[in-house]
C-alpha cells in the first residue's frame, strides 16, 4: 500500500496513508528499492487534507539497512 514517509530518522518516522492503523500495531516499511524493516505504530498524529498520519518506531535492528533510504 502506497505511503508517504516524513520526519524520518534512524529510530522512526511520519507515515501518511490512505489506510487505518492501530496504535500497538506491527508494519512492514518499503522503500522503492524493497529494502523492508518492521516498524511499531506507536501514535496517531493529525490527518493533513483527509489523509491520517501515523508515528512509527522501528523495530529491527539492523544496522545493515539505511533506514533513511524508506521513503
Amino acid at each position: 500500500m502506497p505511503a508517504r514517509a516524513t520526519n524520518l530518522n534512524k529510530h522512526g518516522a511520519a507515515v501518511q496513508l490512505q489506510r487505518e492503523l492501530l496504535v500497538g500495531s506491527i508494519v512492514a516499511v518499503k522503500n522503492k528499492r524493497g529494502t523492508q524493516i518492521s516498524a511499531r505504530v506507536v501514535s496517531q498524529l493529525v490527518a493533513r487534507d483527509g489523509v491520517p498520519t501515523y508515528a512509527i518506531e522501528f523495530v529491527e535492528q539492523d544496522e545493515r539497512h539505511d533506514r533513511s533510504e524508506l521513503r
